[in-house]
């Protein structure tokens, strides 16, 4: 999407919603940015612009910024601004032992909730993968680890997730429009999902981390490359 895409979107969201103008506000919409891949590593957040497309203050937006930079999810740059980040190794280490600590446990001790949202992502992924669209590819699976999560009912850990997956969107960006990459983890995710309709907890749970470890090598590789 061009930068006067995304702030066409940010103006969307800015209308259609009443908030409080707040710096939590504004790092939510634009985590949700990164995590749609609207917003690219290396992307400048041109201060003037997004302020004016979210209709907040110029010290809100620098508050947005100081919680996203926390997040890793942007970069100061003395002297010339706020960028997207770039994930580095040690980055993603870090995004992975987060994420076999939540997603395993999500599936082990999560409630007995629903799995057609789960389903419907599946099939769109795979979808996806037969018309070789790797951004749809990609949104899937982030949707689908996103929707795993949200089935525990907690808004800690769907904000915890939120930001993981701003993350991962990122190192996304390293494997370019390889569809090698992506197209194995939709039958990885429907095979969780079958574990998980079986009431097989455990083994989903043990899937998932065998899953997470392989993710994690490739793109270790792909960065060293």
């Amino acid at each position: 999407m061009t930068t006067e895409g995304v702030l066409d979107s940010l103006r969307t969201a800015a209308e259609n919603t009443k908030h409080a103008e707040t710096g939590t506000w504004v790092a939510e919409r634009l985590r949700q940015a990164i995590a749609d891949g609207l917003l690219a590593p290396g992307a400048k957040l041109a201060e003037e612009a997004l302020r004016e497309a979210l209709g907040v203050s110029r010290n809100t937006l620098r508050e947005a910024f100081a919680t996203l930079h926390a997040e890793r999810v942007v970069t100061r740059i003395p002297n010339r601004g706020v960028f997207v980040s770039h994930p580095t190794s040690e980055d993603i280490r870090e995004i992975y032992r987060v994420r076999r600590l939540v997603e395993p446990a999500a599936l082990l001790w999560g409630p007995a909730a629903p799995a057609d949202p789960l389903k419907d992502i599946v099939r769109a992924a795979r979808e996806a993968a037969v018309a070789g669209d790797v951004p749809r590819m990609a949104n899937a699976n982030q949707e689908f680890h996103r929707k795993l999560v949200a089935r525990v009912g907690s808004e800690r850990l769907d904000t915890l997730m939120g930001q993981v997956l701003a993350e991962m969107r990122l190192v996304f960006a390293t494997m370019a429009d390889d569809t090698r990459f992506h197209a194995p983890y939709i039958e990885e995710n429907a095979k969780i999902l079958s574990l998980l309709e079986a009431g097989k907890n455990a083994e989903a749970a043990s899937a998932m981390t065998a899953y997470l470890d392989r993710a994690e090598e490739q793109l270790l590789a792909a960065i060293a490359a």
